[in-house]
């Protein structure tokens, strides 16, 4: 006997294609998500995947992590607190995304900086007058470390 929502054409699982389709995300990447332990699925007897419908809030929320830019591990790690029996709530939400604020915060303003030092260098043309923040002469900036040592935020002579 089907339930009211199956009915209505709204069953409790999802096929692949399904998840792929609704959630704007290829197939091949949903594959790669549960290989990671981001997401599970169910199989059919024939060996089909099944998909419970709060996958699609789990994706959406991978998705828009990482376009933030957050590390898939650091995902991984995120979305193994969030229960999963059931969808997680607003509460999980904010928790995950409160941990994640002061990280942000420095991503932003590393941006930032790094969008106005691109426009001194558009506005410039060259990378060889003294006033440009990415010029290096003899790799003096090598003892202080690796990276763009005058990009990053919050060190000394920034």
């Amino acid at each position: 006997m089907k339930t009211t929502l199956e009915q209505a054409g709204i069953f409790p699982t999802l096929s692949v294609g399904e998840v792929a389709r609704r959630s704007g995300v290829p197939v091949s990447t949903l594959h790669f998500y549960e290989t990671k332990g981001l997401i599970s699925s169910s199989r059919t007897q024939g060996n089909q995947r099944r998909y419970a419908r709060d996958v699609l809030r789990r994706v959406a929320f991978i998705r828009v992590a990482q376009r933030v830019g957050i590390a898939l591990s650091d995902i991984e790690t995120a979305l193994a607190t969030l229960p999963t029996s059931a969808a997680p709530g607003r509460e999980d939400w904010e928790r995950l995304s409160t941990a994640w604020r002061a990280d942000l915060d420095e991503r932003m303003a590393q941006l930032k900086k790094l969008r106005d030092t691109l426009d001194d260098c558009i506005g410039c043309g060259c990378l060889s007058i003294d006033r440009c923040r990415l010029r290096n002469p003899l790799d003096k900036l090598a003892t202080q470390g690796p990276g763009p040592q005058r990009l990053w935020v919050g060190r000394q002579g920034n």
